[in-house]
């Protein structure tokens, strides 16, 4: 069992900066692959980011590419999610995921997070 807890959302304007963390707990959960999707209101959840269990391979969506930065420091079973020039269509709440493989498919996810809100204003 793979427990998940995201923090860091909050409002910003248009080209500010957050840094969303996931506090993941359970014995087993540094060898998880983590994921980030997010889910803005009336629109489907999507894909942001993802990372391998050991850190060494990431993957961004294309709207969040060269803004986003996803890291993990398994020592602190902290993932995080750096997001810089944001954009309103940025606006969503975010999860943080855990899944055997770092994959862009959200049913390859086993574990999932409560979310945090992310808005960002124009």
């Amino acid at each position: 069992q793979v427990q998940l807890v995201e923090s860091g959302g909050g409002l910003v304007q248009t080209g500010g900066s957050l840094r969303l963390s996931c506090a993941h707990s359970g014995r087993t959960s540094s060898s998880y692959a983590m994921g980030w999707f997010r889910q803005a209101p009336g629109q489907e959840r999507e894909f942001a980011a993802t990372i391998s269990a050991t850190g060494s391979t990431a993957y961004y969506a294309d709207s969040v590419k060269g803004r986003f930065t996803i890291s993990r420091d398994n020592a602190k079973r902290t993932v995080y999610l750096q997001m810089n020039s944001l954009k309103p269509e940025d606006t969503a709440v975010y999860y943080c995921a855990a899944g055997r493989t770092n994959s862009m498919w959200s049913t390859t996810y086993d574990y999932w997070g409560q979310g945090t809100q992310v808005t960002v204003s124009s």
